[in-house]
């Protein structure tokens, strides 16, 4: 009798310190299904373009389409969340990337796969303020890094699974056929977690209607205008504070690190190099790595929540800046395995840094804040993707060494004018 009443109190602690609660956990199970069907296909899009006849500045092009969607998304997917709350607002968000399943498997052509695109492959960036939001509202201060840890270790189990099972159906049927065949049955997960949202995540109980009350009333005239409208986002950046203003900058230098070569590690690994591996190879490296960031989330979050914050996201460029010079000397699938564990070391302070984002967003327009920054970095970063394009004709070579450049600027100005920040 003593260990079953124990149990349910070990559950309850177990739960507190993972920071897991109804909103949360049915948040997280969402994340799975809706993250599971984008991922089956996205990280092998590059060599299906090459497939159906778009070349190497195609996949440039999609790549900083990408980059460009997040950014244009983002500010938005919080707009939107502010004022018809996060259920109604992912709903209409797997809606429109349920539509972008359905068209590129009715038409299997490279123009088609990049306007299909505009609509599932940034589900994350539009969906990000609003969970992020969420996530912040429902959880005291000592854990909320802990909630957007736990989020991103959710999020990497389809990353880790998706393209297991992508480069599996490629594998057994081909490219062309693998990947459609990949879409459908992101198109089905996507109809399941339409369904899954309205019976989890809350309505608009009174205790909701109360916080969306405080909320409206702590808005000001900025927030009140339409997103892109100039007087939202001049107003909108004027309360961006300074210290969010520094890791900004140095987290668009870091970013032309990661994107600069992002589109063509999967044509290094596949085609490239020495010795090339298969698809399903490519799927069990990118399962490593993200079984890698999965087994770092937890323990960092636990430390980062109770001190101060540069240290981790510090950390966290160094990763960055490390992966393509290691990548570059890789050229066979054990030389990989160790490359693609360092890639996911690289989200060692990621929760880190998006928690810091939200600590230093004023509290009346927090959602839109996250959006802002993420549209100002992903629309500068856009350019790097479709730079990585260019270099890569040059070589591969100078494509990875341009972006550790990047990574290293990055990293030294963080490190020189990044402010810790601490919960206490």
């Amino acid at each position: 009798m003593d260990s079953t009443e124990q149990h349910p109190g070990k559950l309850a602690r177990l739960g507190h310190a993972l920071a897991l609660q109804k909103t949360t956990v049915s948040l997280l199970v969402l994340v799975v299904f809706v993250g599971m069907g984008e991922r089956l296909a996205e990280r092998f899009l590059p060599v299906y373009l090459i497939a159906l006849g778009g070349g190497p500045l195609v996949v440039a092009l999609f790549q900083a389409m990408d980059n460009g969607l997040s950014a244009l998304y983002s500010l938005p997917g919080g707009y939107l969340a502010d004022r018809v709350g996060e259920k109604k607002s992912l709903l209409i968000f797997n809606l429109i990337a349920a539509s972008g399943f359905a068209a590129v498997i009715a038409f299997p052509f490279w123009q088609v796969v990049i306007i299909g695109a505009v609509c599932f492959i940034s589900w994350s960036a539009i969906s990000l303020p609003a969970t992020m939001s969420l996530i912040y509202k429902v959880l005291p201060a000592g854990k909320r890094t802990m909630g957007v840890s736990m989020h991103s270790l959710v999020r990497r189990i389809p990353m880790a699974l998706g393209p297991l099972a992508g480069g599996a159906l490629i594998e057994l049927y081909g490219i062309e056929k693998g990947m459609r065949l990949a879409f459908t049955v992101a198109l089905g997960l996507a109809v399941i977690a339409i369904f899954m949202q309205q019976r989890l995540l809350p309505g608009h109980s009174e205790q909701r209607r109360e916080e969306k009350g405080q909320e409206k009333n702590e808005r000001n005239d900025a927030t009140s205008a339409p997103p892109y409208s100039l007087r939202y986002l001049r107003s909108l950046y004027g309360k961006m504070p300074a210290d969010l203003r520094r890791l900004l900058v140095t987290d668009i230098l870091i970013r032309f690190c990661e994107q600069i070569p992002y589109a063509f590690v999967v044509v290094w690994c596949l085609q490239e190099i020495a010795h090339p591996v298969s698809p399903i190879d490519f799927g069990i490296l990118t399962t490593i790595e993200m079984a890698t960031a999965v087994l770092i989330y937890i323990p960092v979050a636990f430390f980062a929540d109770k001190g101060e914050k540069k240290p981790f996201v510090l950390t966290t460029f160094i990763f960055f800046t490390l992966f393509p010079l290691v990548l570059l000397a890789s050229h066979s699938f054990w030389v990989l395995v160790p490359a693609f564990v360092l890639r996911g070391l690289k989200e060692f302070g990621e929760p880190t840094r998006k928690s810091l984002i939200l600590d230093l967003s004023p509290p009346d327009c927090r959602a839109a804040m996250f959006g802002l920054y993420y549209l100002i970095r992903d629309l500068i970063v856009a350019v790097a993707a479709l730079t990585g394009g260019f270099l890569w004709q040059v070589s591969p070579r100078a494509n990875l060494l341009t972006a550790f450049a990047f990574g290293v600027a990055g990293t030294v100005a963080f490190a020189a004018k990044g402010r810790s920040i601490s919960p206490h």
